[in-house]
């Protein structure tokens, strides 16, 4: 089914800011275990999992769409040096997602695309319970301290 050429840029567009998530999770994942913080190991390991999971299906429904996926293209990827860091960058990206994701809902709603529109809904609401433990993360660190929460990751 040839799809509208809008969609399959903002499909894109998507597809390049999870892609951009799963290296910086994975990246963030891959840190905590080496520093033994099983628990916030586990935690961003999955989210990055998820992250894979959203691309493969922006990647079906642009080819759906008659589209080409673009797997090529990364946005900057923030590192952080300490776990609160971790949290903020990743916090930025998820941020960053939502609005996307609300761009390209938007767009489908008009297009009348209710396919795209149901899948991207779907990744929203993924995306919006990532970044709430995300903040939750960052809340108590505020309440607690950096070292309190982090014995508490071990």
């Amino acid at each position: 089914m040839k799809g509208n050429e809008q969609i399959i840029e903002h499909l894109n567009k998507r597809l390049a800011e999870e892609l951009t998530a799963i290296n910086q999770y994975m990246v963030h994942a891959e840190m905590c275990d080496n520093w033994k913080y099983e628990k916030l190991h586990a935690v961003i390991q999955k989210r990055a999992i998820d992250e894979m999971k959203h691309a493969e299906k922006l990647i079906s429904r642009i080819l759906f769409l008659e589209g080409r996926p673009i797997v090529s293209d990364l946005n900057k990827i923030f590192i952080g040096a300490e776990v609160p860091k971790m949290h903020e960058n990743d916090r930025g990206a998820e941020d960053l997602a939502i609005k996307g994701y609300n761009e390209s809902i938007k767009l489908a709603v008009e297009v009348k695309d209710n396919g795209t529109r149901e899948l991207l809904e779907a990744i929203l609401k993924e995306e919006e319970d990532h970044i709430d433990w995300i903040e939750a993360q960052l809340d108590q660190i505020k309440q607690m301290g950096p070292q309190n929460y982090l014995v508490e990751q071990i």
